[in-house]
């Protein structure tokens, strides 16, 4: 090997000792070209190409590490490799192909003292055990993998033993023993005792944990603590597949512009990495379009899961429901529960309150009442607030339609408590609904439009039209009737970051979450002092409506140009493009819709870099001449004739 190779190679194995994944990888290939690496190295090529979400070339890499071992002799360390490959080929759903790797991995061990490779068989055991719900021996082969980690002195094999006993406890409802366990390994992994890996595969698990519980204040607690690592050790964050769990408990408090964008980032970077997340992250970005009404993408969405893996369930079947196709929908999920690939009672849990809904709906009391008991029962034994809450909302339900209107009402009060605890506005907002529709049932009218408009409030703000439509309707005449529709004549502008993706990959998660910040506060802050009214926040972006051209398109250039000059005072802004259309639009609420909000979101796709993309027709309201150029006619998606638009200076 050459002084320059020699020197490329030493770089990449500080990089990957200070965690600078990218340049680890980069500088591993670079000294790889010059002299083909040893295995250990090709092993830390392949870690430093999973952090940065490349699993072709994690394979590529284990692959070449497990001939590398095999040829010297070293059956072992060739096992390790062998049962990485298995894992990562698992997650990508080639399943005979992983099997084929556990088989050799078992066979190398087979007469191999005992060793961390043998830890490793043995958590692959574990997880297969777990997954089929044979938890006397999933907890069999994590004691086994504790044991070995402790007599090598392996703290991450320790850690992960730890970990998944406690996972196995709590799956046969031993959950404050479980959870018990789980929580003191992951103290372990967000201190700094673990090495990266272990910390992630350690941190992801307990998320898992923490959701399936529904217990969503823990999983907001470990969070933080993980990004406190992260900084620590100089991560920018944890691959996708976290970012996926991260999304559904933002989602959960409330928080949906914040956890769609989280959802597709995550959707992005596990395309051909790992699939079961990515059809989450899918499912996710179709339960928040569900929520908000736009039923088209919502269906794309859970379309998209199911391609990749995911049973699109309890979200498809309420999507038909809100079709009015109840009986469709609970066919559905009669289907998915009956499916006996899905043995685990939380897993249940996440379907049954939306079986006793839809069941209800066909007037089937009968299964209604079978899956709230179950979901009571499944309550009892795991215990969270959240689960309790789910069930007392579920019996609630089945006693309104049964005509019991006062153990309804108490139902649902308790479930509405249970739910503020832990925070989870949207569901507030339903119980809040099933109570007041329980005590207008019972004759106390005054106390039900108490609760029903508290609920409206919320829907309104989460931006859940559907819910709030519905809602007014039984508040019925009065301030909170149902708003008719109203068409009316305004500006509409989106903005966007571009290049957002690769922004974040550059930067990383916590860089690019300061910088979104400080994005949204400095565009808020030009919108209101042209008279904008910020509609919705998209994500990266806005959607802003300008009772007139002329305030649009001055905020348009007001927002290029205090970019602008934080770039030349600062060293950098982000490139943010806009679309400006004058139009008619339907309101409802503080959201509007139609096709004029459609051409506005696809000029704004097609401005580039900086640059202001407006309309004909807002040209042509605007009191005001404005410099532009290169206007041309266009065809956009889904709007029949063709847009003249131009370009519109800002310097």
């Amino acid at each position: 090997m050459t002084e320059v190779a020699d020197t490329t190679l030493q770089e990449a194995r500080e990089a990957f000792e200070r965690h600078s994944w990218r340049a680890a990888f980069d500088s591993f290939l670079q000294a790889d070209a010059a002299a083909p690496l040893a295995p250990e190295d090709l092993e830390r090529l392949g870690e430093a190409a999973w952090w940065t979400g490349r699993l072709a070339d994690v394979i590529a890499a284990v692959e070449r590490a497990y001939s590398g071992y095999l040829a010297a002799g070293q059956r072992s360390d060739a096992a390790r490799a062998a049962l990485r490959l298995a894992a990562e080929l698992g997650h990508r759903h080639e399943h005979a192909v992983s099997t084929g790797w556990l088989r050799r991995a078992e066979r190398l061990l087979a007469d191999e003292p005992e060793s961390r490779a043998q830890a490793d068989l043995s958590r692959a055991h574990f997880n297969h055990a777990l997954k089929r719900a044979e938890f006397d021996a999933a907890l069999d082969h994590a004691r086994r993998t504790y044991a070995i980690g402790e007599r090598l002195g392996d703290a991450d094999l320790m850690a992960m033993g730890l970990h998944d006993q406690g996972q196995v406890l709590v799956a046969r409802g031993e959950v404050d023993e479980g959870m018990a366990l789980i929580d003191e390994a992951t103290v372990a992994a967000v201190n700094g005792e673990l090495g990266a890996f272990a910390t992630a595969i350690v941190y992801c698990n307990t998320i898992n944990a923490c959701r399936d519980l529904a217990d969503y204040g823990r999983a907001g607690e470990w969070t933080d603590a993980a990004k406190r690592w992260c900084e620590r050790q100089a991560i920018a964050g944890f691959p996708g597949m976290c970012r996926v769990r991260r999304a559904e408990i933002v989602r959960l408090r409330g928080a949906w512009p914040e956890a769609e964008q989280q959802a597709r980032l995550a959707t992005s970077e596990l395309s051909g990495f790992y699939l079961d997340y990515a059809a989450e992250g899918f499912y996710q970005l179709g339960e928040i379009r569900l929520r908000v009404g736009d039923l088209a993408a919502a269906e794309e969405y859970f379309r998209q899961a199911r391609e990749v893996g995911r049973d699109p369930q309890p979200g498809l079947a309420l999507l038909r429901l809100a079709e009015g196709r109840a009986e469709a929908g609970a066919g559905m999920l009669r289907r998915a529960l009956e499916d006996e690939g899905s043995p685990d009672r939380l897993g249940r849990a996440r379907l049954l309150p939306a079986q006793v809904e839809l069941a209800v709906a066909v007037a089937d009391l009968e299964t209604a009442h079978r899956a709230a008991a179950e979901l009571e029962g499944i309550a009892e034994t795991f215990g969270s607030p959240a689960l309790v809450a789910s069930a007392d909302w579920a019996q609630g339900i089945l006693l309104l339609a049964a005509g019991d209107h006062r153990a309804a009402a108490t139902r649902a009060s308790r479930a509405r408590k249970l739910w503020q605890e832990v925070d989870v506005p949207y569901e507030v907002a339903r119980s809040r609904v099933l109570l007041g529709r329980a005590l207008g049932a019972a004759g106390e009218g005054e106390s039900a439009t108490v609760e029903l408009e508290a609920a409206l409030a919320i829907f309104e703000r989460l931006g859940a039209e559907p819910d709030a439509t519905a809602t007014r309707r039984l508040l019925g005449p009065g301030e909170a009737r149902v708003q008719p529709l109203q068409h009316v004549q305004t500006t509409f502008m989106f903005t966007d970051v571009v290049g957002s993706t690769q922004l974040i990959e550059a930067i990383g998660d916590e860089a690019w979450e300061n910088l979104l910040r400080w994005h949204d506060e400095a565009l808020r802050r030009v919108i209101e002092e042209h008279g904008g009214d910020v509609v919705k926040h998209t994500g990266d972006g806005f959607l802003v409506v300008f009772g007139a051209a002329d305030a649009a398109l001055a905020a348009a250039q007001a927002i290029q140009r205090a970019l602008a000059e934080h770039r030349r005072e600062h060293g950098f802004a982000p490139q943010v493009r806009v679309g400006v259309h004058a139009a008619s639009g339907l309101r409802h609420g503080r959201d509007f819709s139609g096709a004029g909000v459609h051409a506005a979101a696809r000029i704004a796709a097609l401005a580039g870099e900086g640059e202001i993309l407006a309309s004909s027709e807002t040209l042509a309201a605007a009191t005001h001449r404005y410099v532009v150029s290169d206007r041309r006619s266009l065809k956009l998606k889904g709007i029949s004739r063709d847009v003249t638009v131009a370009t519109i200076d800002w310097h």
